[in-house]
């Protein structure tokens, strides 16, 4: 009995295609009718999900571009204007000392004349390094000026003049005394230098050459015991000029020009020029009796 319900169903509906546009021209009434049961499956769903998927996919990205644009200003602000300003000072400091230093750099030498020589033998005279009588004329004396403050500088001991020793001689180097009272004339074996001492205070320096390790200068307290004033004396050790004894045979004398060194060199006296000794006779600082202390 059921198949023959669906049969007749089926022919029913078969027979009721047909009249469907007759109704349609004859009633407009009933023509809305046919169109909402007809077209119910048309509107699918995949075509109200394409352009949903579709729209969110293109919004996105672009948004992306802003950020990196950001970055890269913020970057290259930073650094731009701090570092030309740091190069630009440091190169003027080192140029404004470039050119102080080429007006000091002036080498002065046995030889050398003018007033520059003359400005420093009364700079050096005035620290109390002997050179005689300031004359413009860079000598034996004043080479042995300059070389007697290279050494209590601690520089190299050659006698000339320059950068590192005119340095010293502007800041104005002097050597200290151990002698506190009184008078007295001090070795200092370690600078090789000698010291003349009055009341603590440092007079005059003199370059000296002592004794070598081999015959080395004693050290100790003594006292000037006596001098030989005419010319060269004629020793066991060789020839002194001038010589002052202050311990047995060990004196202060006058050499050669060119034998008083920067380093030890005697076989135990204390070396000076011979114009120096000249000028120590006509002074007071080695009469007999007074002291010299070597250490």
């Amino acid at each position: 009995m059921s198949r023959r319900l669906i049969g007749a169903v089926l022919v029913s509906t078969v027979l009721a295609m047909p009249a469907a546009p007759a109704v349609a021209a004859g009633a407009p009434a009933a023509a809305p009718a046919v169109s909402t049961s007809a077209p119910t499956p048309r509107p699918t769903p995949t075509a109200t999900k394409a352009p949903a998927t579709k729209a969110p996919a293109k919004k996105t990205p672009p948004k992306k571009t802003v950020v990196k644009k950001t970055t890269t200003r913020t970057t290259a602000k930073k650094p731009s204007p701090k570092k030309p300003a740091t190069t630009k000072t440091t190169a003027k400091k080192t140029t404004a000392k470039k050119s102080t230093a080429k007006k000091t750099t002036t080498v002065l030498r046995q030889g050398a004349k003018g007033a520059e020589v003359v400005a420093l033998q009364k700079r050096l005279s005035s620290l109390g390094y002997w050179t005689g009588t300031p004359n413009g004329t860079y000598g034996y004396s004043t080479m042995q000026a300059v070389m007697a403050i290279q050494k209590v500088a601690g520089l190299g001991r050659d006698g000339v003049a320059g950068p590192s020793t005119r340095a010293a001689i502007d800041r104005g180097v002097r050597p200290s005394a151990r002698t506190k009272t009184g008078r007295a004339v001090e070795i200092d074996l370690k600078r090789q230098v000698i010291l003349f001492v009055d009341g603590g205070t440092v007079r005059m320096v003199l370059n000296t050459s002592t004794g070598t390790k081999a015959t080395p200068t004693p050290t100790g307290s003594y006292r000037v015991t006596w001098g030989y004033s005419n010319g060269w004396r004629t020793a066991p050790l060789g020839k002194l000029y001038r010589p002052k004894y202050f311990h047995r045979g060990y004196a202060v004398h006058g050499v050669a020009d060119g034998f008083v060194p920067g380093y030890p060199a005697s076989h135990g006296c204390a070396r000076v020029s011979t114009a120096a000794m000249d000028m120590l006779w006509k002074t007071t600082w080695l009469r007999n009796g007074n002291r010299v202390t070597v250490y």
